[in-house]
């Protein structure tokens, strides 16, 4: 694992945002197409299929990387990625998830 300097790290914009929406992407075995509540309305894509069904994401609260540049994934723009933790062989993913209620697009230091 590399370091990095303090203010590397500080040009990460992590936000709290919330799940309100959560579709398949046609084609795709294991991406989502997220509508998030991060203070505005936007979309991410995650990889998160195999994990999680959609019923369970609706309402989810969740940290995003805020400031990542756009990306496109299986023709569906992608504004932000959500973070989580994986085992090793990624035979288990956890979202990172606040612990109490904040509001959406609260930043995470």
């Amino acid at each position: 694992m590399d370091n990095i300097d303090f203010d590397y790290f500080k040009k990460m914009d992590l936000r709290v945002a919330q799940i309100t929406q959560c579709e398949d992407i046609e084609g795709a075995d294991r991406l989502y197409k997220l509508t998030i509540d991060v203070g505005e309305e936007r979309q991410i894509v995650a990889g998160i299929k195999s994990y999680y069904g959609k019923e369970e994401l609706v309402g989810k609260r969740i940290v995003i990387v805020a400031n990542l540049e756009p990306r496109t994934l299986r023709g569906v723009s992608s504004h932000g990625m959500l973070l989580a933790a994986s085992s090793e062989d990624k035979s288990a993913v956890v979202l990172i998830t606040p612990d109490k209620d904040i509001p959406n697009g609260s930043t995470v230091s």
